[in-house]
């Protein structure tokens, strides 16, 4: 969907001047096109379908297992159902790292197949020449700084990343690597908000967080999560809007009991 003639207003040169106003930037991810088109609406900036599709649509336990395909999958749907926020989909494990042809190719199929407005990548200078390859082809980048969950397995935690002084160094000049480089953003994920600020006031591109503090220039959460759909993960960023959990819970035992009382369908509910 092109930008003009159309409502979708969100550009990523719309990210950067948000930033120099100081306008906060509201970030949810969406996998599919019935809850992108409520999110859209809602007015969130840009909607990020997210890797984390793993975890809350699939059910695994990392991301990593989530493959290109099923990404394309998601990303899709949730570009027929959006008009106005900016549409960004991570590049899932396995497509980007360690062979920048494979990343270029990776990110040309998200684009042309999906109709999305860019793509988002986990690491600093360790990918550097895919994000530039990708970047040099005409596709935007947003970074992904921080707790990285594709590198679970390197980190053996989820827990908060760049607290040492040597991995908030390292940090700081991977985010800068990034910028130069040419992403249009970056995602700070859990680390001390002191140091996401400082990083947030060197890059004149915008840092989006979640669990970095309120000194970034956005923020973004897992919508299942901040809607309370998923009631097994409380980290003490995630603030619950509501909890569809007990709502979609009850909802379905009164069905359920409907049927079997022979309730439902009633005399108006049938032809």
């Amino acid at each position: 969907m092109s930008v003009a003639g159309s409502v979708r207003a969100v550009t990523t040169l719309r990210l950067t001047e948000m930033k120099q106003r100081g306008e906060k930037i509201a970030m949810l991810t969406s996998y599919d096109y019935s809850t992108a088109k409520i999110v859209d609406a809602a007015g969130v900036d840009v909607i990020l379908v997210g890797d984390s599709a793993a975890n809350v649509m699939a059910g695994y336990e990392t991301t990593l297992p989530i493959t290109l395909d099923m990404m394309i999958y998601h990303a899709r749907s949730v570009v027929r159902g959006v008009n106005r926020a900016l549409v960004v989909v991570d590049l899932p494990f396995g497509t980007y790292q360690g062979n920048s042809k494979v990343a270029l190719d990776s990110a040309i199929r998200i684009m042309k197949e999906t109709e999305a407005d860019s793509v988002k990548i986990e690491g600093g200078e360790e990918i550097l020449e895919s994000v530039q390859r990708i970047i040099s082809a005409g596709i935007p980048v947003m970074g992904h700084l921080g707790l990285t969950p594709q590198s679970i397995h390197k980190f053996g935690t989820y827990n908060v990343r760049a607290k040492e002084e040597a991995e908030a160094e390292k940090l700081i000049r991977d985010a800068h690597l990034l910028e130069e480089a040419g992403c249009f953003a970056i995602v700070l994920e859990k680390i001390p908000a002191a140091l996401a600020e400082r990083v947030s006031k060197e890059l004149t591109i915008p840092t989006i967080g979640i669990g970095a503090g309120g000194a970034t220039d956005g923020q973004v959460l897992v919508v299942h999560d901040m809607l309370g759909i998923t009631n097994d993960f409380s980290p003490r960023f995630l603030r619950r809007y509501a909890d569809l959990h007990g709502v979609m819970s009850d909802a379905i035992a009164h069905y359920v009991k409907d049927v079997k009382d022979q309730d439902f369908p009633n005399e108006k509910e049938q032809y």
